[in-house]
């Protein structure tokens, strides 16, 4: 089941095998679709079944724009069509002849909306964006009249009440629960007007968050700086020859090209020793979508707020983050603001350290200024070199896009057993940037999914890294195996030159394919198991990065992109010394944008003014002016682009407690981060089972306990308070 959406998969087929009688099979109705909707299904190849190798993959190839609208159309009506046959079933409700079946309605949508995700994230274009404004209204409708559907919450709700006498296993309870739970806690059970405006309100909020999206979208395509060679000061080669090919790029021979996206603005505040250039960059980024101009977006948060909260309210609920938490690790808003406070204070008082060091460094070369937001990196750089003598740009020859990707299929091999090598080329991909690899089992040679990765930067590419799944695996019709991808926004190289990144930036590559490993890891029955828990699922990401810096990964894959020669082990000790150091800042930088979220989440937002509720919240937080929120409420997408992050930014901290807690699991066994014991119990634990099994309990049954905060505070190199 597509929970984005709330739909599910084709009843097209119904007499595929399942578990239970085979009379509950045969009584469900074939579901009739109307003439446009039959001619669309079986002439638009957006929703027309993949071809190729292992189950199909995405025909990347057939993509055309103007057959999106029409098929997301037709798949809607489709969907809607087989939701209607399952909830009209004359036969008594079963697990079988409801859950299963919704299990399998709305495969055509689902794989058009692939495509959709697609233009959205990686190609977007002003013709893209006008479709998307036009139907995210249009998707909200198709969710309602599923979630509010009342015959068919009727028969999901007699299955959960009669639970106990089902006979069902372990994976059909969770199965069943999880989805009475959504369907419940999205307004199932309202009747009437309050009905009927719950629906209105996703409808609103739908093209709301599409328009901010777009607007930020906007201000980061549309603000860019263009540097003369006179203006390249303290900048690095590498840097210089990205930045160049930029602006070739987009249309500016000669010049060099700033970006307003983080993999460029990153390393300009960190070298760039034009400092007014500095301000103007650092302006330019952190102003995104709060310009008072036709892309402003503090009308739209304002807007959003006011909706999530009246939405909640005919729910039963005070706040919108009380309504968010119920099934998250977390459980309240009181319970993740303990935990985010009681690293707050550790944090800024480290922060105050950091800057400090900074301002005495400045006064030390002469520097007649106070550190601002646009110093802190640059002046973090030279104190991190002259603390521990560890220049970032010294770390950079040796860490390689393409080797970094080869320790990440060795790290996957020797935790997962997982075997990477090139797809065939006649996969299609949706960018010549995009390649693919094929997953085998090392050990059976069994195909286990497609590896995609999208590694460079371009105009309409939204900004960040992130993972995407275009299939999840199930099993209960037959296996069905894993596509996912990896995305990132590098700066691509100068022709014939290679990717050097920093060592943050490998953190991420290790991050996010962390969670591509999740999804091929999933040994699941159930689609809809495949979900995850949003305070949980970025701990098995996290708890990858720990991998970056094993011996075994440094010695053959920390290599001198001209001389191929090791990093030598006094740079790694630097590294791993200095492993401590801006964490001041890194903390609060993030503490400061989970908190407003928080803040925003749990406050009556009538007349809120979000530019002044900012500024107003994070100085009665403390939040150091030298430091910004890594996301300001204006660029803010985790929470205002869509629901998926909303009152959980926080869990990105949560998921930290586990990692760090998880960690300690492997530095405490014999064989350290490739213990083979402790190995098998975190893939069989942690990573196979995905949303099958309540994420307290799957953390307990690897550790034998609850996590504690004490593994992340010494991590942070924070006090640890007496027991």
């Amino acid at each position: 089941m597509r929970w984005k959406y709330m739909a599910t998969a084709s009843l097209l087929a119904l007499t595929v095998a399942a578990c239970g009688p085979a009379e509950d099979l045969t009584t469900v109705p074939a579901a009739v679709y109307d003439e446009a909707t039959t001619a669309q299904l079986t002439s638009n190849p957006l929703l027309a079944e993949w071809a190729g190798p292992n189950g199909g993959q995405p025909a990347f190839d057939k993509m055309d724009l103007a057959q999106l609208k029409p098929a997301m159309e037709a798949g809607m009506a489709a969907s809607l069509a087989e939701i209607d046959a399952i909830a009209n079933n004359p036969a008594k409700a079963s697990f079988e002849n409801t859950i299963l079946a919704m299990e399998r309605a709305g495969k055509p949508f689902d794989r058009t909306m692939t495509y959709y995700s697609i233009w959205g994230s990686n190609l977007s274009t002003p013709d893209f964006r006008a479709i998307q404004t036009e139907m995210a209204p249009k998707l909200s409708e198709y969710q309602s009249k599923i979630t509010q559907n009342a015959a068919l919450f009727a028969r999901i709700k007699a299955l959960h009440d009669d639970a106990a006498n089902l006979k069902l296993t372990p994976h059909q309870a969770r199965l069943l629960k999880l989805v009475y739970d959504r369907f419940q806690l999205n307004g199932a059970e309202l009747t009437g007007e309050k009905r009927e405006r719950y629906a209105a309100i996703n409808a609103e909020l739908a093209e709301l968050h599409t328009k901010f999206s777009n607007n930020l979208l906007a201000d980061e395509e549309g603000w860019v700086t263009y540097l003369t060679p006179k203006q390249l000061g303290g900048l690095p080669a590498s840097f210089v020859a990205s930045s160049k090919a930029a602006a070739d790029e987009l249309g500016k021979p000669g010049q060099y090209a700033i970006t307003n996206t983080r993999s460029s603005i990153d390393p300009f505040l960190t070298y760039s020793t034009e400092r007014a250039l500095r301000e103007q960059v650092w302006r330019n980024f952190y102003s995104r979508g709060d310009n008072g101009d036709a892309h402003d977006n503090n009308a739209v948060i304002a807007q959003i707020l006011k909706l999530r909260h009246e939405r909640v309210q005919l729910l039963g609920y005070a706040t919108y983050a009380d309504w968010q938490l119920q099934d998250n690790m977390a459980k309240s808003p009181a319970e993740a603001t303990a935990l985010m406070e009681a690293v707050w204070a550790p944090a800024v008082v480290r922060a105050k350290e950091e800057i400090a060091d900074m301002q005495a460094l400045a006064a030390s070369e002469g520097a007649k200024i106070t550190i601002e937001p646009w110093d802190y990196r640059f002046y973090a750089e030279k104190v991190r070199k002259a603390k521990y003598d560890l220049d970032g740009e010294q770390q950079k020859p040796y860490l390689q896009l393409d080797k970094l990707r080869e320790a990440m299929f060795y790290v996957a091999g020797e935790l997962f057993g997982f075997a990477f090598a090139p797809a065939p080329e006649t996969i299609p991909v949706f960018h010549p940037d995009v390649k693919i690899w094929e997953v085998t089992d090392k050990a059976s040679g069994k195909h286990v999914g497609y590896w995609y990765l999208d590694p460079y930067a371009r105009q309409g590419k939204r900004s960040g890294a992130w993972a995407s799944g275009y299939r999840s695996y199930s099993t209960f019709d037959g296996p069905v195996t894993t596509l996912v991808s990896n995305n990132s926004n590098f700066v691509k190289p100068a022709p014939g030159e290679p990717l050097l990144i920093s060592y943050d930036d490998a953190e991420t590559f290790f991050h996010e394919f962390g969670h591509a490993l999740h999804g091929l890891s999933s040994s699941v029955e159930y689609p809809t198991l495949n979900g995850g828990v949003r305070d949980y699922t970025e701990f098995h990401s996290q708890l990858l990065e720990r991998w970056l810096l094993t011996d075994q990964v440094v010695d053959k894959y920390f290599r001198h992109y001209q001389t191929g020669e090791p990093m030598p082990k006094e740079l790694i000790d630097k590294i791993n010394k200095a492993a401590t150091f801006n964490q001041g800042f890194q903390t609060v930088e993030f503490l400061g944008s989970a908190i407003m979220d928080m803040r925003y989440h749990t406050v009556d937002p009538t007349n809120l003014d979000p530019r002044a509720f900012e500024k107003d919240e994070l100085a009665k937080l403390g939040m150091p002016k030298e430091i910004p929120m890594r996301h300001r409420s204006t660029q803010f997408g985790h929470i205002f682009s869509s629901e998926g992050y909303a009152a959980g930014y926080y869990g990105y901290l949560w998921a930290d407690v586990l990692t760090s807690d998880a960690a300690e699991a492997f530095r405490e066994a014999p064989g350290g981060f490739y213990d083979k014991e402790v190995g098998k119990r975190l893939v069989a634990d942690l990573f196979t089972v995905r949303n099958a099994v309540d994420p307290n309990e799957a953390y307990r049954a690897f550790r034998g306990r609850d996590a504690t905060r004490d593994a992340l505070l010494r991590d942070r190199g924070f006090p640890v308070p007496a027991r």
